[in-house]
């Protein structure tokens, strides 16, 4: 921070004469944002009225004079000269005003002190004018002085009325540009209409600025109207501190601008629309006996609450008709975010995230950037999920002596596909493995971890049975409770909103899915295709023909309900410990017909999982094998593309970091 050089003084600290303006950042550099600072510290000072004087030629003066409350020597000592000076900690959040505004009410921008150095943007000597109580005190102020920061070059002492601040700079580096300032000023503190900002003299009244989208009369009640302006304030440095909704009666403000209009929130405030735009809703002296006489807010009478009504109205469908505007860019930025997990996805899951942003920042415009990120992210995530599935699903449906067949499908596959389903092995291994273990362990609560675990992992049955179009339908599920209320009086539907497929039963846990099919010969209308029946028995249970018998009732009483539609075909799984011995594995059920209309098949937890072991052992051997030849370096190439972004720090003195969207 210091650079040692002469002689040091009491404090043996010493200081390069641009310490300062290397720590203001922004302000020292950008004329913009050091005027908006210094006039937003006229606006902590309880000014009404500040002149910015811009000069037409470099090496002019420029200057920033306001009426606020001024300093006295030793205040301009205790604040000014201050190096980070805690504005709230030694004045609190609230503005201090002359004596007569002091019924005034407002908010301070500054905290840390930093904007009161922005002359320092355009020199490094700057003049501080202040007077307050009939004496005026005059600094010059200079960071040409290695021994601190910034020190006070000359003093002097006057006479002059009234109070107010004057600061002004000779220019040798950055000159400001008038009408781009005006313009920026007008925006920035265009909220309330008591502080006027004139630069050159002239001020930019609402009604002439150029952000200034739309004026609308609203009539609140018969005789009392309020005007609605929107304005773009794109071109303001702005704070977030002010934005949002702004009250003007009788060109005062009341209140604080807000993206919440009494306890409705309009939007969030924190989102790109939020702080660009800005609403002010002007009111005439109809209004005045509405609001508290501090003019904090609008009292709470039947004629606010109609005004708040029409003016949240009216702002949903401001931002409604502009948040077009973000659409695109705010999909664009959410998909940047998530850029290298959105590149692995397929092309059409890809597509459909795409939409997903694009239709959710349409349906909510005012939406946070962080929540649009992890509501992407969380999508990409499932598309992930699916691909690996279905690439699995295709995998599996192969007999496992068709290696022909698994060598084309591989060839087909990118090495992204291939490290995507061994993801989705690992991850059913590891359910294959806490199956396991909880079918040994004579503790397990299976009612509440074993039963749910298999149900829910239907790829176990065979993979023909872990399409996404096994669902709960509702049909079947009423049907269901009535079987199972006939037969068990004390049968519950567990957690219905959130498995409305899974019932418990005295002895079993049994889960009931189906898949829907449009069937052309009732004018396509949605039908059950296919009903999957697990039935998982409790404890270390054998399965015999009572089990087997108990299934097949099942069955009989959904066909012969009479509310199922179509003729769908049941698959039905009797799961236990152990089968009784000669009890053959699986028995077919005819229909009136003759016709094979289910299957039940008696199987244990050791079947499945081992059939399920060996077929994903197999695979997840095989598919990286098919990869051996590929190098390192080459299969992170074809995983990873072209790299989104280089390495942010340089390999030697002469490299240069470069992005790549």
């Amino acid at each position: 921070m210091a650079k040692a050089k002469g002689v040091a003084g009491a404090s043996g600290a010493l200081f390069e004469e641009d310490f300062v303006l290397r720590t203001l950042g922004k302000i020292g550099h950008d004329y913009e944002t050091a005027l908006t600072e210094l006039v937003a510290n006229a606006w902590d000072a309880g000014a009404a009225r500040v002149n910015v004087i811009i000069p037409t030629d470099a090496n002019g003066t420029l200057t920033v004079e306001d009426d606020g409350h001024g300093m006295t020597p030793s205040q301009f000592r205790s604040r000014w000269m201050k190096l980070g000076y805690n504005r709230t900690k030694n004045q609190g959040n609230g503005v201090q005003f002359p004596p007569e505004r002091a019924s005034w009410r407002r908010k301070a921008f500054g905290r840390n002190g930093i904007g009161r150095h922005g002359l320092l943007c355009f020199a490094d000597r700057y003049t501080v004018e202040t007077w307050v109580d009939g004496i005026l005190t005059t600094f010059v102020v200079s960071t040409k002085n290695d021994q601190s920061p910034f020190h006070i070059e000359h003093e002097a002492s006057g006479r002059r009325s009234g109070h107010g601040t004057r600061l002004s700079v000779e220019i040798n580096r950055h000159l400001p540009k008038s009408e781009a300032i005006r313009t920026v000023l007008s925006a920035r503190f265009l909220h309330d209409p008591q502080f006027v900002v004139e630069v050159n003299g002239l001020s930019v009244p609402l009604s002439e600025h150029e952000g200034l989208i739309e004026t609308k009369q609203l009539e609140i009640e018969p005789g009392f109207f309020v005007t609605a302006n929107v304005v773009d304030t794109t071109k303001s440095a702005r704070s977030t501190r002010y934005q949002g909704i702004a009250f003007w009666v009788n060109n005062r403000l009341v209140g604080e601008p807000s993206w919440a209009v009494g306890t409705t929130p309009v939007i969030d405030g924190r989102s790109r629309f939020a702080k660009r735009f800005a609403i002010v809703i002007q009111g005439g002296d109809a209004w005045a006996s509405n609001v508290e006489p501090d003019w904090s807010r609008f009292k709470p009478t039947d004629l606010s609450a109609q005004l708040f009504a029409a003016v949240v109205a009216y702002a949903q469908e401001a931002v409604d008709t502009l948040s077009a505007l973000f659409i695109e860019e705010n999909s664009e930025d959410a998909l940047m975010r998530n850029r290298e997990e959105f590149r692995t996805l397929p092309i059409g899951s890809k597509v459909e995230v795409a939409q997903f942003t694009h239709d959710l920042v349409k349906d909510q415009p005012g939406i946070h950037p962080e929540t649009l990120n992890k509501a992407v992210k969380a999508l990409i995530k499932l598309q992930s999920a699916r691909n690996g599935m279905r690439l699995l699903d295709r995998l599996l449906l192969l007999d496992d002596n068709d290696l022909d067949g698994l060598d084309r499908m591989l060839e087909q596959w990118s090495v992204q596909d291939a490290l995507v389903v061994l993801d989705e092995i690992d991850a059913r291994l590891s359910v294959i493995a806490a199956i396991e273990k909880l079918a040994q362990d004579a503790a397990t609560d299976e009612l509440h971890t074993l039963h749910p675990l298999v149900t829910q992992a239907r790829w176990l049955f065979g993979p023909e049975f872990d399409s996404s179009e096994y669902a709960s339908n509702s049909t079947l599920r009423t049907v269901a409770v009535k079987v199972f209320k006939s037969k068990k009086q004390d049968t519950t539907f567990r957690k219905p909103k959130n498995r409305p497929d899974l019932v418990i039963l005295q002895d079993a846990t049994l889960s009931v899915v189906g898949t829907e099919t449009f069937d052309s010969s009732t004018d396509h209308l949605s039908s059950i295709q296919h009903v999957l029946l697990i039935e998982l028995k409790k404890g270390r249970s054998t399965i015999d023909r009572q089990e087997i018998f108990q299934a097949e009732g099942y069955i009989q009483d959904f066909t012969t309900d009479g509310a199922l539609t179509g003729a769908p075909f049941f698959h039905a799984y009797v799961v236990g410990h152990a089968i009784a011995k000669g009890l053959a594995p699986s028995r077919d059920i005819k229909g009136n017909g003759g016709e094979i209309i289910a299957r039940v098949t008696a199987t244990t937890y050791s079947q499945l999982t081992d059939t399920a072991n060996r077929r994903l052992h197999g695979l997840k051997e095989s598919i990286p094998s098919r990869y051996e030849d590929v190098s390192g370096y080459d299969l992170v190439q074809k995983v990873m593309g072209q790299p989104s972004q280089a390495s942010m720090v340089p390999a030697d003195d002469n490299a240069t970091t470069s992005t790549k969207h």
